[in-house]
């Protein structure tokens, strides 16, 4: 039986901040770099669309916990905004990852026991 797509989706849901504050944690990234990032680095699990990525990067701005800028174009290159976490952004992607290991671990103690 195929995994139901509606409860993938629900778990997934919950995990997005976190990673996206992990990969930015690592250095600034434009947003489809974060999504090509996202999606290798989760052998394919993680693959958001940028409808679904910019709202939570514009979310954590609001919140502080990220800021973005825009390059200058050089030659034939585009302009791009780029993300990079805050201080305050780190603090939360700490306590964020504790929680995860936290909640990752009671939620094995009862599916494999």
């Amino acid at each position: 039986m195929a995994i139901n797509k509606k409860y993938e989706r629900q778990l997934k849901k919950g995990v997005f901040e976190i990673l996206v504050l992990q990969l930015l944690s690592e250095h600034e990234k434009y947003g489809y770099e974060l999504l090509t990032e996202m999606k290798a680095r989760s052998n394919e699990m993680f693959t958001v669309k940028e409808g679904t990525l910019y709202p939570i990067l514009y979310r954590l701005e609001d919140e502080g916990l990220v800021v973005s800028k825009w390059t200058e174009p050089k030659a034939r290159e585009v302009s791009r905004k780029y993300y990079s976490i805050t201080m305050p952004g780190l603090v939360v992607l700490d306590e964020l990852k504790e929680l995860w290991k936290n909640f990752s671990s009671n939620v094995n103690n009862i599916l494999l026991n």
